[in-house]
């Protein structure tokens, strides 16, 4: 039996670093999505776990025991052949690699383990969890809270400069790390303008230290904003993918054709976001 499960990009529409535990994990109060943009895990029953990776960002992804898909397998406790077909750049704030482990843990329930909780996936990581979910959430403390959330469909161009960024160095070039969250209870939004009115009051707390660390991310921001019919911009995660929003696909679809024109080595797609 061999199943296939895709594993989407996670996108921090707003991430608001709010404060630091003892042990140096960073509490966050975020609103996530994501898009049909992401990696595929395709896994079969075997003796002993295996990993091959393949697809346009295969190179330099490990195969060995530090890549988190073999961990997740391990934690699920089903030794399986798997294939990691990488098209999401790594290192780039949409949380390619948790969301390729949380696929891998889909794929083992789906071969009859029993399904993994995702407080045991916040082991893998802070985003594990929210990616083992997939679905419009505010995530808070250190990704252990998820909330649902229900928004208007997005549609976005994703670029990134292709350059990796580190998410411990970003973290540490935030000069202040107790930011003030989102509102206790986020409003109901009636169309997706509203929602892009509210959401360009937020913020991502480390948009402002990752451009510090990586120039190309301010870059990356300007090419944006100049689209055609961008309503806002922002940067993910801890960088370096930056997203626009706009009113359609159709307007994603032209602006990202015209920007990955303009910018061949930059990585430029457009994408829209799947339902709650």
């Amino acid at each position: 039996m061999i199943t296939k499960i895709f594993a989407p990009a996670k996108i921090n529409l707003a991430l608001h670093v709010t404060g630091q535990r003892s042990d140096g994990y960073h509490l966050l109060d975020s609103l996530v999505a994501f898009v049909d943009l992401g990696d595929q895990i395709i896994a079969a029953p075997a003796v002993q776990s295996s990993l091959t990776v393949t697809g346009p960002f295969a190179e330099g992804v490990p195969a060995d025991g530090t890549n988190l898909v073999l961990k997740a397998a391990a934690l699920a406790g089903r030794p399986m052949a798997l294939t990691l077909d990488k098209h999401l750049p790594p290192a780039s704030g949409i949380g390619g690699g948790s969301a390729d482990a949380a696929a891998t843990l889909r794929a083992a329930a789906r071969l009859g383990t029993q399904p993994v909780t995702a407080d045991q996936a916040l082991s893998l990581g802070a985003d594990v969890p929210v990616c083992l979910r997939s679905k419009p959430v505010r995530m808070s403390g250190i990704g252990e809270g998820l909330t649902p959330v229900v928004m208007p469909a997005l549609h976005l161009v994703l670029v990134n400069p292709r350059i990796e960024v580190s998410t411990p160095e970003v973290f540490a070039r935030l000069e202040r790390k107790d930011n003030m969250p989102m509102p206790d209870k986020l409003p109901r939004w009636p169309d997706t303008l509203a929602f892009v009115d509210w959401l360009s009051t937020q913020r991502n707390d480390l948009e402002r230290p990752a451009v510090k660390l990586v120039p190309e991310i301010a870059a990356a921001l300007a090419a944006l904003v100049l689209a055609p019919k961008v309503q806002m911009v922002r940067m993910s995660g801890s960088g370096a993918t930056c997203f626009g929003l706009f009113e359609d696909r159709l307007s994603a679809d032209a602006a990202a054709a015209q920007m990955a024109a303009s910018n061949p080595w930059w990585w430029v797609k457009s994408a829209s976001t799947l339902p709650g």
